[in-house]
């Protein structure tokens, strides 16, 4: 299930900023357009038998998608794994976290995928996000897990108020707002991952950031001959990290906790 679900994350990440259908258009080599055939797209196990390119063409297929299905297929079995299921013992609130928990990782790896490429994140996963972190609030409270309504019904108006901003300044500028599209990933993470997994992922994120910026400027200050000149906010793709980060550390969590 995990290796398929990391086939689509790659078809996502590639379509989505190019505007191309996810769901009915046919899966195509982007370099000759050969339409894929079933066998083709066996998740892994094509990559390997098709020797990483093209059957028509013979372009080389980048690895990458390779890498992303066997990390997905990791990914899903370690939470089963920590969530306990398993073919003898299948219970139905374990079941339904663990189908809330896919619902969530489409949305963060889409966009740790497409904010590495392009670092950017794109509007239409976002509000995806917001979609399954309000299923995700109806059902605790309906299922009444010691959580509380007014938690919930703030973190919703916080959405509608990001949401506002953003638009407001999209319509002003013709522009996204990077800060602003972070901040409504964050509060989706604060829905799906608990307060206490997202505020480490932050953290984590922001330490790694600063042990980087250090290392640049200690080096160029070094190599005084030779300085190396990067652009440091596209270096940094902080949805990207953060995406990582979170996974990890949800996890790690998952593991003590259950």
């Amino acid at each position: 299930m995990g290796t398929l679900f990391g086939s689509f994350y790659s078809l996502a990440v590639y379509r989505i900023p190019n505007k191309i259908d996810i769901i009915h258009k046919h899966s195509f080599c982007p370099n000759c357009g050969h339409k894929l055939k079933f066998w083709e797209l066996i998740p892994v196990l094509s990559y390997i038998f098709l020797g990483a390119k093209c059957k028509k063409c013979n372009t080389k297929i980048r690895p990458r998608y390779f890498i992303l299905e066997i990390l997905s297929g990791c990914t899903f079995v370690l939470i089963a794994y920590c969530l306990k299921i398993n073919a003898y013992n299948l219970n139905l609130s374990n079941i339904i976290r663990f189908a809330f928990i896919i619902l969530y990782l489409v949305c963060i790896f889409i966009i740790a995928g497409i904010d590495k490429d392009e670092r950017k994140i794109e509007k239409s996963v976002l509000y995806y996000g917001i979609m399954v972190s309000c299923m995700y609030i109806i059902y605790l409270c309906i299922m009444g897990h010691n959580t509380s309504i007014y938690r919930y019904v703030m973190y919703l108006v916080t959405f509608i108020i990001l949401l506002i901003i953003d638009t407001e300044y999209q319509i002003r500028t013709a522009k996204q707002n990077y800060l602003i599209e972070t901040l409504i990933l964050i509060l989706i993470m604060i829905v799906n991952s608990t307060e206490f997994v997202s505020i480490a992922s932050i953290f984590v994120v922001l330490v790694s950031i600063l042990l980087t910026r250090a290392i640049y400027y200690l080096k160029n200050s070094l190599n005084k001959h030779k300085k190396e000149h990067k652009n440091l906010n596209q270096l940094h793709k902080f949805a990207y990290l953060l995406t990582i980060a979170n996974v990890i550390i949800l996890i790690g969590q998952m593991r003590v906790y259950y």
